[in-house]
């Protein structure tokens, strides 16, 4: 215990010492920590500050904010260091080869950082948008740094990791406000091409939901096996696409019966051989 007194008693002398020969580094140490971390502070709310004006999302705003004051309070610190007469070279490069061994064990978790980052700034969709990317249809429901989380029609959560859906193609089907709805329809041949085309072009003129400009179209598309195929396009607001899509079937389909218009369906002729 007395040799533990004597040793602590040593370095406490050694530290007086030292502080009395380099008091001024020590104040200027003390100076330059305390006003490089006002400076950082300033200069970490100006960045919010910015990031803000610039409409980023909040999540990315509170994290780069992080990472900018982070960075300068580190260099606040090794500017001190110095002041008071430590070899920082040796702790600089001790900082960065730890940096990099964070880095190459976070791989994954980086790529899908900075693919979040991309996803934010040039917004290829928002939340609320309906969208197809990394082989999953659903509405965006948040974007996170690290994922994005969607919700399927069937009302299913599905979590993807940004670098999956930035790495791939993106499909927004909200981007624009109007939609065109791609429909086919059957007729056979013994049916008159002209009444299936007007039956169809009446039930799209009398739906409020199509628009008027660009015109529906109507129009033989091909002359398959077994049917008359007439390809419908009407043009609908986005948020009326499935309704639209879904009323326009039934609604035709309820008018070729009542017109005495046939839809084909497959069929297949067997042929029995009789012979002994």
């Amino acid at each position: 215990m007395d040799k533990l007194m004597q040793f602590v008693q040593g370095m406490a002398d050694v530290a007086i010492n030292w502080a009395q020969q380099n008091y001024l580094s020590l104040i200027m140490a003390a100076v330059i920590f305390i006003v490089g971390k006002w400076v950082a502070n300033l200069l970490t709310k100006a960045t919010i500050g910015i990031l803000n004006r610039a409409s980023f999302e909040d999540t990315l705003v509170n994290f780069l904010a992080r990472i900018v004051k982070t960075i300068l309070i580190l260099f606040v610190v090794v500017a001190a260091l110095t002041q008071l007469g430590v070899q920082t070279t040796s702790l600089v490069a001790l900082i960065g080869a730890a940096g990099l061994a964070v880095g190459l064990a976070l791989k994954d978790s980086l790529q899908n950082f900075a693919s979040g980052v991309m996803l934010i700034m040039f917004r290829p969709f928002k939340a609320g948008d309906y969208i197809e990317a990394a082989g999953t249809a659903g509405t965006v429901e948040s974007i996170a740094i690290f994922s994005t989380l969607l919700k399927t029609p069937d009302n299913k959560e599905v979590t993807i990791p940004n670098g999956n859906i930035y790495g791939g193609t993106i499909t927004n089907y909200s981007a624009k406000p109007t939609r065109r709805v791609d429909m086919i329809f059957g007729i056979g041949y013994d049916d008159d091409i002209k009444k299936a085309k007007d039956i169809m072009l009446k039930i799209l003129q009398d739906d409020e939901r199509v628009l008027k400009d660009p015109e529906p179209l109507v129009a033989v598309k091909e002359l398959a096996d077994s049917s008359v195929n007439f390809v419908v396009r009407p043009w609908v607001n986005a948020a009326d696409y499935w309704s639209v899509f879904y009323d326009t079937h039934e609604n035709i389909k309820l008018a070729f019966d009542e017109q005495g218009i046939s839809i084909p369906f497959p069929q297949m002729d067997v042929h029995l051989d009789k012979s002994e």
